[in-house]
């Protein structure tokens, strides 16, 4: 059985996710953190996710879990209690499974160094569909080549504090990739005013902000004559929390490094 810490649990993918856990047969809850001051700590986490009490109460530091659990995963907002996380876990050698977003690329770069010991499943994005999409968008882009103009829209929850998603930044990396650019330097995020014609070279990248909305992204490639879409939308937030479920015990058998969902899903 392995035992599973939740940092951000009672954020609503931490949510999710401690519930998943506890349907898993080969999970068990050992764990629960949330940021200092947070009215949930010191509560059961069966309280705070709205289930029978667990006997395991929400703390406000993941260095008081990591002798109790087999792996740490985290989904916070904002994003610096992950990357605290990081380093607390990285130095009591447990993996990690992150879903965090809107992390700086300093902050990621500390990441990579805390956690160098251990094995880490970090993506943006765990839905099985959009690891599908990143990669088919990849190979479009290659196929269509510089004709094709590629604009992204992605549209979340009015709660969402960070933007683009990294979902949105993932797909746009990887139509550079398969188009061999370098996204930092044609990557456009959102337009407004007189911004002249567009380039022939730019990635374009737009975030909505409305309602519920779980999760929408949209790759566009333009041509001259046609338009071609590649679409995903998540209806629930199971569908990130089960790719979570997914890759937990492969974090805990992992050798030591940094893998997202493809590699989880064997797709490389």
């Amino acid at each position: 059985m392995i035992k599973v810490g939740i940092c951000g649990v009672a954020g609503r993918m931490g949510q999710r996710i401690s519930h998943l856990t506890l349907e898993a047969g080969n999970l068990d809850l050992g764990g629960g953190v949330e940021f200092a001051g947070h009215p949930a700590i010191g509560k059961d986490i069966g309280e705070v996710i709205g289930v029978s009490p667990l006997g395991v109460q929400v703390v406000d530091s993941v260095e008081a879990i990591v002798g109790d659990v087999d792996v740490v995963v985290a989904f916070t907002a904002p994003p610096e209690p992950t990357a605290v996380a990081a380093n607390i876990a990285g130095r009591a050698g447990v993996p990690m499974v992150i879903g965090t977003t809107g992390l700086s690329a300093e902050q990621v770069e500390a990441m990579t160094h805390d956690l160098k010991a251990v094995a880490c499943v970090f993506a943006p994005n765990f839905s099985v569909g959009v690891t599908v999409l990143t990669q088919l968008v990849e190979e479009a882009a290659r196929i269509l080549g510089g004709d094709y103009d590629v604009e992204i829209v992605e549209a979340h929850h009015r709660f969402k504090t960070d933007a683009p998603s990294g979902t949105a930044y993932a797909l746009a990396q990887a139509a550079a990739r398969g188009l061999e650019r370098d996204l930092q330097a044609v990557g456009i995020y959102g337009r407004y005013g007189d911004t002249g014609a567009r380039t022939h070279d730019e990635i374009g990248v737009h975030a909505v902000r409305a309602g519920d909305i779980v999760g929408e992204h949209t790759v566009v490639f333009g041509g001259i004559g046609e338009t071609i879409e590649l679409v995903h939308r998540a209806q629930s937030r199971d569908t990130f929390a089960s790719g979570v479920i997914r890759a937990i015990p492969f974090a805990v058998a992992a050798e030591p490094g940094m893998y997202d969902m493809r590699d989880v899903l064997g797709l490389r």
